[in-house]
């Protein structure tokens, strides 16, 4: 199972009751942070969540609305006597900013390891994670997220005992591990059956609709999509800085067939999501308006 939660809605400012946009997700013990806007802490502390197991940081662009709750998380995480090292990912240039806000957040008793993305679209496993990382339009270097966990299939006896494969091996091969013998290798596949269907988690926000978006979020169990405006006279403003309206990202979600949107990114003078989604729904039903906190548990299909 793979959890999910919203930390914050907001884009441009944090208000008092909406923080900045971010995310967080925790599989297997280890959780994934998207974005760092101010007051990313406190959210996160509001969730109930923890900082200590966040293993990988991930920033879609280094507008101060998205990274400016960096230095202050560090901190924190460091106080919390983590010594594992963390890993961050995002556009090129990424160990120069974040080194630039270290100033004020100078030792940490732990190292960061830096990902920086070139091409337009990249893959990095880690930590039982399969990030995709693939560009979109907005007016710097911006970057959305799929986070994908692979499920193998199911580990059959028949086959090991038909692969006249020990059981001393089992373990390790369903782990998938490839064992070298004197006399022959062996593989995963010897013993397990077919791959079975994961989880597809998509964070898409500071950007214009663009080709590859439904290409990448396909059939994805949740979409969180960019919605900085519920106003369909702001359009002409969507289009002038960069970002994308309510009815842009359900049209993205109905064109990818995935599961489920919920709507991020809102603009401080949006105040009630919910009065426009009556007519986003008629696009695709099952939308939602992003609330920071919101969360949920995706599990495997059985």
């Amino acid at each position: 199972m793979l959890d999910v939660c919203l930390l914050g809605t907001g884009g441009m400012m944090p208000l008092p009751r909406r923080w900045l946009t971010a995310l967080m997700t925790r599989y297997n013990g280890s959780s994934l942070l998207i974005d760092c806007g101010e007051g990313t802490q406190l959210a996160i502390k509001e969730a109930g969540l923890s900082f200590n197991p966040i293993d990988i940081i991930c920033f879609t662009h280094y507008h101060a609305d998205h990274i400016s709750g960096l230095p202050g998380l560090l901190l924190t995480m460091g106080n919390a006597d983590r010594t594992e090292p963390v890993t961050m990912i995002g556009p090129k240039g990424l160990e120069r900013v974040v080194e630039s806000l270290r100033v004020i957040a100078p030792e940490l008793p732990f190292k960061i390891q830096y990902i920086e993305l070139t091409d337009s679209m990249q893959t990095i496993n880690l930590k039982g994670y399969e990030i995709e990382a693939y560009k979109v339009n907005h007016n710097v270097i911006c970057y959305a997220y799929n986070i994908k966990i692979n499920r193998q299939g199911k580990f059959m006896v028949e086959k090991a005992l038909e692969n006249n494969i020990e059981k001393e091996y089992w373990s390790k091969l369903q782990k998938g591990d490839i064992i070298e013998l004197e006399d022959r290798t062996l593989y995963p596949e010897m013993v397990l059956g077919e791959t079975r269907k994961g989880l597809k988690v998509s964070y898409c926000t500071d950007t214009r609709p663009t080709e590859n978006i439904p290409l990448m979020v396909k059939d994805a169990d949740l979409l969180i999509c960019e919605g900085m405006y519920g106003e369909k006279d702001k359009l002409k403003k969507a289009k002038e800085y960069k970002h994308m309206t309510f009815y842009e990202a359900a049209e993205i979600a109905k064109k990818a067939e995935v599961k489920e949107m919920w709507l991020t990114h809102y603009s401080p003078s949006l105040i009630r999501a919910e009065e426009f989604m009556d007519d986003v729904r008629e696009i695709f039903e099952n939308s939602h308006p992003g609330k920071d906190g919101k969360s949920v548990t995706l599990m495997f299909e059985e």
